[in-house]
C-alpha cells in the first residue's frame, strides 16, 4: 500500500538547499498548453532569427511572461540529468479597428469585417536557451479558438519539457513569436548548488536522492505525518551520521501536493456497492471526496450528475451510505469526484451488479413550485431540455409522447420528495418506429431506382460507364502523398516542375507543391505551409521530393557555409528557400533516409553537382531513371514491374515538352553543365 505523504528533516552543518524534482522519463522533448488551447512542437531544433518589430494587423498571441521549473530527466533508472521545464505564458494584444462608417454613424458596420473577430488565432512561439556550453533554440505552434479571445486578456500558457543544463550554472532564457510583435522577454536563472534532495514516488515505492560534499556532515530523518497540525510521528528512523550540535534544520512534506502522490492514494482506494442500495468507499486514509448520483445513457459520452435536484455529500470513508432511491435502475452510477483541482473521480454503476445492461431510456427531471405548479425537462447531453419546446433534440421532438407516457404510468419513478422527482421512461417504441420509416424510405428508393433501370436501360449503361471512371479517379485520389520541393529558377523551369507534378497526379500520387498553393503561402508564409505541408506528408507515409536545380544547389551551399540567406533574398512564394532551415537538420541528424529523396532533370544540372549532404538518400535523374524513382514513390505496395514502365513511359511524353523547352533556353543547359563535379565537393 502506497504512503505517500512524509516529513523529511534535514539537519545541516550550513544553511541546505532542498530540491524535490519531477522526474521526466525518455529522451523525447514534449510540449502541453493549458485547457482550451492546442499547441504543437516542431521537430528537432531551429535556427533563431528574431528579426524586427512588426505592427500588428488586429489581435495577435504574444508572450507575457516566462516561468522556470527544475525537473528531473531520466534515461535510466539511476542515470538522470538536471532539466529546466519553461512555461511561457500567452495574452492577446491589439484589438480590431473599427471602420470609419461605424465610428461617424455609431452603428455596426458591414458584416464582412466583421468575421475575423471570431476567428482563432495562431501563433509560432520560440524558446532560445543558453547555459554554457549548450545553447537551444524550438518552436511552438499555439493555437487559441475564438471564444478566448479578448483583447488585452491572458489566454493561458504552453509549458515546454525541457532544456537540459547542469547544477550551478546559469541559464539564459528568451522568448518571442515569429512574426515579432514586440520585445523579446528574457530570463536569467542560477540553478542550486550542491547540496540537494530529491524525493519521488514510483506506485509502491519511494525514491530518496541526497548529494554533498564530503566536508558536510548532517542527519537525516523520516517520520510519517497522519494528522494536520504540529507534527505527531509514530515512527522515526535516524538514516545518516550524527548530527551536529546547534546545527540549522529544514523540514519539508514533500508529497502534500503532489499529484502523483494522491493519484496514488485514489488508486489504492475502491467503490464497492453494497445491497440493494448501499454503497462504500475503501480508502487506507480520509479523502477530500464528495459523492453524487448520475446518469449514464448508453454509449453517449461521460455519466451526468444528477445535481440538482440531488445534492453533493461529502465522504466519510469505510462507512456504509445509502441511495436516496425509490427503485433502482441499470443507468444510475454512483460517482465520487476529489475536492482538488486533480479532478480525480471514481465511478460505479448499478448495472454492473444485478439490475442487466444499461437501457435507452430518458430520464425525465420534475421540478415542483408553489401552488402545485410542476415542470418537466429531460437530461440529455447538451443539458436538460425542456418539454413541448422548440429545440432540436429528440427530447423536444418526443416531449408530447413522453409526456402522455408518464401520465399513463409507462415511467418508473426513481426518486421523490416536495421539491422535485425523477422518472425513466423507455424509449424502445419511438426506436422501433423510427427503423420501420428508415425501412420503408430504402425500399421505396430501390423500387424506383429498378423501375428507372427499365425504362432507361442505355442511360443506365452511360451512368455505369461514368461511375467506373469516378471510381477509379478516386482510387488515383487515394495515392501515396508526395511533397515537391524546388527552386524557382525561372518561368520555364516552374513549367517543368508544374509538367512533373500533373505527371505524378496520373500515377496515383498525390502532390502537394507550392505552385498549386499560393493562396496558402501567401496566407500562412513559406515556413509554415512547409512546416504543415512535411508533417502531414511524413505522417501519411510519404516522401519529401528535393528537385535539385542551379538556384537549388547555390541556396543549398548558401545555407551550409553562411548559416542561412540574407533576409528578403528570394521571393514571397519561395518555399525551398524557407524549408532549408527544417530540411538541413534532417540530414545533419540522419532522420533524412526513408522521408526524402533527391532528383534533377537530365541536361540541366550534373549529376555531381547534387551536395554530399544530400546523397544520403536515393538522388534519381529525370527521365533517364524515371522507373526507379517512380517505384521508390509508390513504395512497396506499388505496381508490378510490367506496369510501373508504362508508367513511366507516360511520365517521359509529358514531360519531354517543357524539358527541351528549358534546354532551349539561352543560358540554361550551359548553366547545368557548369554545375560540375567542383560544385558538389565543396560540401
Amino acid at each position: 500500500m502506497p504512503m505517500p505523504w512524509f516529513l523529511l528533516s534535514l539537519a545541516l552543518g550550513r544553511s541546505p538547499v532542498v530540491l524535490s524534482l519531477e522526474r521526466l522519463e525518455g529522451l523525447q522533448d514534449a510540449a502541453r498548453c493549458s485547457p482550451g488551447l492546442s499547441c504543437h512542437l516542431w521537430d528537432g531544433d531551429v535556427v533563431c532569427l528574431p528579426g524586427s518589430i512588426v505592427s500588428a494587423p488586429g489581435p495577435v498571441l504574444v508572450p507575457t511572461s516566462l516561468q522556470t521549473e527544475l525537473v528531473r530527466r531520466c534515461y535510466q533508472e539511476t542515470d538522470c540529468d538536471l532539466c529546466v521545464r519553461v512555461a511561457v505564458h500567452l495574452a492577446v494584444h491589439g484589438h480590431w479597428e473599427k471602420p470609419e462608417d461605424e465610428e461617424k454613424l455609431g452603428r455596426a458596420a458591414d458584416p464582412e469585417p466583421e468575421e475575423p473577430r471570431n476567428a482563432s488565432l495562431q501563433a509560432q512561439v520560440v524558446l532560445s536557451f543558453q547555459a554554457y556550453p549548450t545553447a537551444r533554440c524550438v518552436l511552438l505552434e499555439v493555437q487559441v479558438p475564438a471564444a478566448l479571445v479578448q483583447p488585452g486578456q491572458s489566454v493561458g500558457s504552453v509549458v515546454f519539457d525541457c532544456f537540459e543544463a547542469a547544477l550551478g550554472t546559469e541559464v539564459q532564457i528568451w522568448s518571442y513569436t515569429q512574426p515579432r510583435y514586440q520585445k523579446e522577454l528574457n530570463l536569467t536563472r542560477q540553478l542550486p548548488a550542491l547540496p540537494w534532495l530529491s524525493v519521488t514516488a514510483d506506485g509502491d515505492n519511494v525514491h530518496l536522492v541526497l548529494d554533498v560534499s564530503e566536508e558536510q556532515s548532517f542527519g537525516l530523518s523520516l517520520y510519517w505525518n497522519q494528522v494536520q497540525g504540529p507534527v505527531k510521528p509514530w515512527w522515526h528512523r535516524n538514516l545518516a551520521w550524527p548530527l551536529e550540535p546547534d546545527s540549522v534544520r529544514t523540514s519539508i512534506c514533500p508529497f502534500t501536493e503532489d499529484p502523483r502522490a494522491h493519484r496514488n492514494l485514489w488508486r489504492a482506494a475502491r467503490l464497492q456497492l453494497l445491497p440493494p442500495r448501499g454503497w462504500r468507499l475503501d480508502a487506507p486514509c480520509s479523502l477530500h471526496a464528495q459523492a453524487t448520483l448520475c446518469w449514464q445513457a448508453p454509449g453517449r459520452g461521460p455519466c451526468q450528475p444528477l445535481v440538482p435536484p440531488l445534492p453533493r455529500e461529502n465522504v466519510t470513508v469505510n462507512m456504509a451510505l445509502e441511495f436516496p432511491l425509490l427503485k433502482g435502475h441499470p443507468n444510475l452510477c454512483v460517482q465520487v469526484s476529489s475536492w482538488e483541482k486533480m479532478q480525480l473521480q471514481l465511478q460505479e454503476c448499478l448495472w454492473a451488479d444485478s439490475l442487466g445492461p444499461l437501457k435507452d431510456d430518458m430520464l425525465l427531471v420534475e421540478a415542483r413550485g408553489p401552488q402545485d405548479n410542476r415542470s418537466f425537462c429531460a437530461l440529455e447531453p447538451s443539458g436538460c431540455t425542456p418539454l413541448l419546446s422548440r429545440a432540436s433534440t429528440r427530447a423536444a421532438r418526443l416531449g408530447e409522447q413522453l409526456l402522455q407516457d408518464l401520465h399513463s404510468g409507462q415511467c418508473l419513478q426513481l426518486w421523490d420528495d416536495d421539491l422535485g422527482a425523477l422518472w425513466a421512461c423507455p424509449m424502445d417504441k419511438y426506436i422501433h418506429q423510427r427503423w420501420v420509416l428508415v425501412w420503408l424510405a430504402c425500399l421505396l428508393f430501390a423500387a424506383a431506382l429498378f423501375l428507372l433501370f427499365l425504362l432507361k436501360k442505355d442511360h443506365v449503361k452511360g451512368w455505369l460507364r461514368l461511375l467506373k471512371e469516378d471510381i477509379r479517379a478516386g482510387a488515383a485520389a487515394t495515392g501515396r502523398a508526395a511533397l515537391l520541393l524546388y527552386s524557382a529558377d525561372d518561368a520555364g523551369f516552374e513549367r517543368l516542375v508544374g509538367a512533373l507534378a500533373s505527371a505524378l497526379c496520373q500515377v496515383p500520387l498525390r502532390v502537394a507543391v507550392d505552385l498549386w498553393s499560393r493562396r496558402e503561402l501567401s496566407a500562412q508564409g513559406p515556413l509554415a505551409w512547409f512546416h504543415a505541408q512535411r508533417r502531414r506528408t511524413v505522417q501519411e507515409g510519404g516522401l519529401v521530393v528535393l528537385i535539385f536545380s542551379p538556384g537549388a544547389v547555390a541556396l543549398c551551399h548558401e545555407w551550409l557555409q553562411d548559416a542561412g540567406p540574407a533576409p528578403g533574398a528570394h521571393g514571397p512564394h519561395d518555399a525551398f528557400a524557407a524549408s532549408l532551415s527544417c530540411v538541413l537538420p534532417d540530414f545533419l541528424q540522419g532522420r533524412a533516409p526513408g522521408r526524402y529523396v533527391g532528383a534533377y532533370f537530365d541536361g540541366l544540372l550534373h549529376a555531381d553537382a547534387v551536395p554530399a549532404l544530400f546523397r544520403a538518400v536515393p538522388v534519381f535523374s529525370l527521365p533517364s531513371q524515371l522507373p526507379a524513382f517512380l517505384g521508390s514513390l509508390q513504395g512497396p505496395r506499388g505496381p508490378r514491374p510490367g506496369r510501373l514502365g508504362e508508367r513511366a513511359e507516360q511520365v517521359a511524353r509529358a514531360l519531354q515538352p517543357a524539358l527541351d523547352s528549358c534546354l532551349r533556353t539561352p543560358g540554361t543547359a550551359g548553366m547545368g553543365r557548369g554545375m560540375g563535379p567542383e560544385a558538389g565537393d565543396r560540401t
